[in-house]
């Protein structure tokens, strides 16, 4: 009797060692199909190209638009490319003629909600005394005279208070290309309640109920072909 234990079990152990040997000759094959294994810093550290360039829209630039799938500026017969923009042949279309070769998904409407909103985020963060955000948007010489501003107001101990009611136009006023560098001109006419408060609260400036019609000129630059997508606001006066 206990040699025919011992013998049904010796079958059994030969039995389950031959059954792990088949699973591992087979589960353990590589077949080439392989996925590496994840790597939680091969995303992060992955240079940015055509296909794997982040989903999400970045809000905080303005961008050089035309790359969401619309008509090329470039493709456009030139007797109808900047039709309601500009002349043909006047220096405004030529200036966005340029435009076009250097960036040719360049698509002036796109542009224009572009400078809408960079309009919108720079006159808050000026109310606000937001320098960070003005440096991203503003060129050097201008974010200066900017902060001079907003450091004196400081200093007298000044707040302003800005609402945008709407922005009713933005139209394309010039352009001009110089080597590389394009600029273009756009006139602004906007509404807002705008008010500035001394110290104690007092308003001495505006009015904190009051709708104000506003037109500005802007002009905003960029160097064409460069990797950064910025327009930056070089030039502002006020317009009529």
């Amino acid at each position: 009797m206990q040699d025919s234990f011992d013998i049904t079990t010796l079958i059994f152990i030969v039995l389950a060692v031959f059954v792990i040997w088949r699973l591992r000759s087979v589960l353990g094959q590589k077949t080439g199909n392989e996925q590496p294994p994840f790597d939680p810093m091969s995303r992060r550290d992955a240079p940015l190209r055509p296909g794997n360039a982040p989903a999400e829209p970045d809000h905080n630039v303005v961008r050089l638009p035309g790359a969401n799938g619309a008509r090329p500026a470039a493709e456009v017969p030139a007797a109808e490319r900047w039709k309601g923009i500009a002349e043909p042949g006047s220096t405004t279309a030529q200036a966005l003629d340029g435009i076009a070769r250097a960036e040719p998904n360049f698509d002036p409407a796109q542009f224009l909600e572009g400078a809408k909103s960079a309009y919108e985020m720079i006159v808050t963060a000026f109310a606000q005394g937001d320098r960070r955000t003005l440096k991203d948007l503003l060129s050097r010489d201008v974010y200066e005279g900017f902060e001079r501003a907003i450091t004196e107001r400081e200093r007298r101990g000044e707040t302003v208070e800005t609402t945008f009611v709407s922005i009713d136009k933005a139209e394309m006023a010039g352009a001009e290309l110089q080597g590389k560098t394009a600029q273009i001109v756009v006139r602004f006419l906007s509404k807002l309640i705008t008010a500035t408060r001394d110290a104690s609260g007092t308003v001495v400036d505006g009015s904190p109920e009051t709708v104000a019609d506003v037109t500005d000129v802007w002009t905003f630059a960029r160097t064409l072909g460069s990797r950064d997508p910025n327009w930056q606001l070089v030039a502002t006066e006020a317009g009529q």
